[in-house]
């Protein structure tokens, strides 16, 4: 007995010299949570909600198909939800009851700062690092568009950007080239805007849709302006700002260019183009087949006019995996969205939609050079994929849009006596909303 109580004292006297000495001598037991299983093992059905309108169903269902034939334990549904708006308000609907979450889901890149920061979305380093996934051939501003703090919250899909559409035999006509430079759009504009006799524009020389800032906010970064500054405050109203400002108000007042907004906006700008009565349009890059197809003259593409930069902030949408899902849904979800955005079935998803390719090995292949030949005009959009950047990632931005776009559109549109004044006074507003 007292060999027994010795021993067990010598062995208290150990454990307690040990947790003396510091956290590095903790005697800590091990751990019996397991690690994650990121496989599938047995056949499940899951539910891709995506936001491709009616006339890309058909390439949809092949790819969908093919995948499904590909292998004998995933079943995959697609469900179309609506545009990128209908699909954030669902996926926060069914989020919040927690119920009815489809396995995989697009998203617009604006919405993915406020997904990432509220958990909604799965964070998909671990899955990447179990899967051996070289998430280093995407284009790096594609990439960086769904990263959130520093995680992976999704992969890029459908890209997009913007261009500004052009009427090519018109252009080679007068003898003028496309403008690479901001302060250059002003004698361009002059040359190409016609007047009927009364003094009324019969021919705009660009029509710009005031009714996203995507479209715009690339004029005002390339400049230098800062949305959003390093203090949270926005450089909207500074000189910069004013400046692209004031030279879009002279060219609305001037004749040569029309702000677009109100409803159906966006339909009577595409016809005024077709039917010859705007030059060139400010537009994304996924409605060039639609372009093509109706205008009776060539169709021209050009990257926007910068300034001390070229960049643009791309667009489109990104997929997603909602992380309330079960583990067995999840693995599932990252086998098809592997798919989706592979290599072969990328320049599917290119030539059949007018959406860019999205990743660098993509570009070096055969199938690459059939793209161009299909779609030439795209070699100037795809000789800039290095200069495509996130979009701001800040959740409050789209309410800061909203009132940016409300005080254009009374620059432009209605007019005002001082048009820094009207600068200062939205700026007032946007940082009010930053500081919440």
């Amino acid at each position: 007995m007292k060999k027994l109580i010795l021993v067990m004292c010598l062995l208290f006297l150990v454990v307690m010299g040990a947790t003396a000495n510091g956290s590095k001598e903790t005697i800590v037991a091990p751990s019996t949570a397991p690690s994650v299983d990121y496989t599938v093992k047995e056949p499940i059905k899951i539910i891709w909600w995506h936001a491709l309108e009616k006339q890309y169903s058909p390439l949809v269902d092949e790819i969908v198909g093919d995948f499904n034939k590909s292998q004998n334990l995933i079943t995959v549904e697609p469900v179309y939800i609506g545009n990128y708006k209908v699909v954030n308000e669902q996926l926060v609907t069914v989020n919040a009851a927690g119920q009815g979450l489809p396995a995989i889901t697009v998203s617009n890149a604006p919405y993915i700062a406020s997904y990432g920061a509220n958990g909604l979305t799965e964070d998909l380093t671990p899955y990447m690092k179990a899967s051996g996934y070289d998430i280093n051939d995407f284009f790096s501003g594609m990439r960086d568009a769904v990263v959130v703090n520093g995680k992976q919250m999704g992969l890029p899909f459908l890209i997009s950007t913007q261009t500004i559409y052009y009427n090519k035999d018109e252009l080679k006509r007068l003898g003028l080239t496309f403008p690479t430079q901001w302060d250059q759009m002003e004698e361009y504009l002059k040359a190409v805007t016609e007047f009927n006799p009364d003094g009324t524009t019969k021919r705009y020389g660009m029509v710009f849709p005031g009714w996203d800032e995507a479209y715009f906010e690339t004029f005002f970064l390339n400049q230098g302006v800062q949305m959003i500054t390093k203090d949270n405050k926005t450089d909207l109203n500074g000189p910069a700002a004013k400046k692209v400002t004031e030279d879009i108000a002279r060219w609305v007042k001037k004749g040569y260019v029309y702000w677009a907004t109100g409803k159906d906006a966006s339909s009577i700008m595409r016809g005024n183009f077709v039917d010859g009565k705007a030059f060139s349009v400010l537009h994304t890059i996924s409605l060039y087949d639609m372009y093509r197809d109706r205008c009776k003259f060539e169709v021209g593409m050009a990257w926007l006019p910068g300034g001390a930069t070229h960049q643009q902030g791309l667009g489109g949408s990104m997929l997603l995996i909602p992380a309330k899902n079960d583990q067995a849904t999840k693995n599932a979800a990252w086998v098809f969205m592997q798919y989706l955005c592979s290599k072969d079935v990328n320049l599917k998803w290119a030539s059949g939609t007018g959406y860019l390719p999205t990743r660098n090995s993509v570009l070096t292949t055969k199938e690459a050079d059939d793209y161009l030949a299909k779609k030439p005009e795209f070699k100037v959009i795809l000789s800039h994929l290095s200069e495509l950047q996130p979009r701001i990632q800040n959740k409050n931005f789209s309410q800061m849009a909203t009132i940016w776009r409300n005080y254009l559109e009374k620059i432009f549109n209605i007019g005002v006596s001082d048009i820094k004044t009207e600068l200062d006074t939205m700026a007032g507003e946007m940082n009010e909303v930053l500081a919440d």
